[in-house]
């Protein structure tokens, strides 16, 4: 078997998580919280569109973390980072974390918004 050592250049992956944190680049993050290649912070989550809008033309992709099962977002907030040029892509939020740092490592132009578990 052959590994592959993978590696985010500048980027910040998703290091870990757990019953209500997510850790980011060595910091740990309390509640929601929305990641990008070059920033993660606090997120207010489906009430607040402009953060993820704000990535409008900086990302193809927003993983939507839905907590420990999948949920539908509201569609008015589906709607508007659609209407914006951002697909979203709902699941839970430990499959978001996984799918994040994948598509990281190959250099494409995600962000995640992620509920705790």
């Amino acid at each position: 078997m052959r590994l592959t050592e993978i590696t985010y250049d500048k980027a910040q992956p998703i290091d870990g998580y757990g019953p209500g944190f997510f850790r980011i680049g060595g910091q740990v993050l309390r509640g929601a919280c929305l990641i990008t290649p070059w920033d993660a912070g606090p997120w207010a989550g489906f009430a607040d569109t402009e953060a993820p809008l704000a990535l409008a033309g900086r990302i193809d992709v927003l993983f939507l973390g839905t907590g420990a099962e999948i949920a539908h977002p509201p569609a008015a907030f589906r709607e508007a980072l659609e209407a914006a040029g951002i697909g979203v892509e709902p699941m839970n939020s430990p499959a978001a974390c996984r799918t994040y740092n994948v598509l990281l490592s190959e250099g494409r132009r995600i962000a995640a918004a992620l509920l705790p578990v």
